[in-house]
């Protein structure tokens, strides 16, 4: 997709409140099923509980990588909405502390960008489940954003 392409797709995702177009252009994203919720100037990221992201059926609780999957697009997204050019940043490196088990239910992450530079952006990504307060899980990455 060209950066024309792209630029278009982000100004239409801010002025209807739509990001769908967005999450579909990233396969994986679309996969797992990430959903984007625009509460004033944050965005918090959903991902529905879904049978087929069951790590341990015991419990039953969300497998890890899905955890992780879900905090690292979460980022991604976040930097492509808010860091002002219209190409997807690229993943650098990416550290997780899981706190709590992800149970059997809708789970959300929000972003916080630490530092933007013109190269390189880092991101501090919280997970939680029933109270943002109690997060299931807390990470870093690094993303590379200058253009490819």
């Amino acid at each position: 997709m060209s950066d024309l392409n792209l630029d278009q797709l982000l100004s239409q995702a801010h002025a209807q409140n739509d990001y769908d177009p967005l999450i579909n252009l990233i396969p994986y994203a679309k996969l797992l099923g990430i959903e984007c919720l625009r509460l004033g100037d944050d965005m918090v990221f959903r991902l529905p509980a879904n049978k087929d992201n069951i790590g341990n059926p015991i419990l039953p609780a969300i497998h890890g990588g899905v955890i992780a999957g879900l905090m690292e697009q979460a980022a991604m997204l976040h930097l492509l909405m808010f860091m002002g050019t219209p190409h997807l940043p690229k993943i650098i490196d990416f550290s997780i502390d899981y706190l709590r088990a992800g149970h059997y239910r809708d789970t959300y992450a929000q972003c916080q960008v630490w530092r933007q530079g013109r190269r390189v952006a880092n991101v501090a990504i919280t997970a939680w489940q029933a109270k943002q307060t109690e997060p299931i899980a807390t990470a870093r990455a690094h993303f590379k954003v200058d253009e490819p």
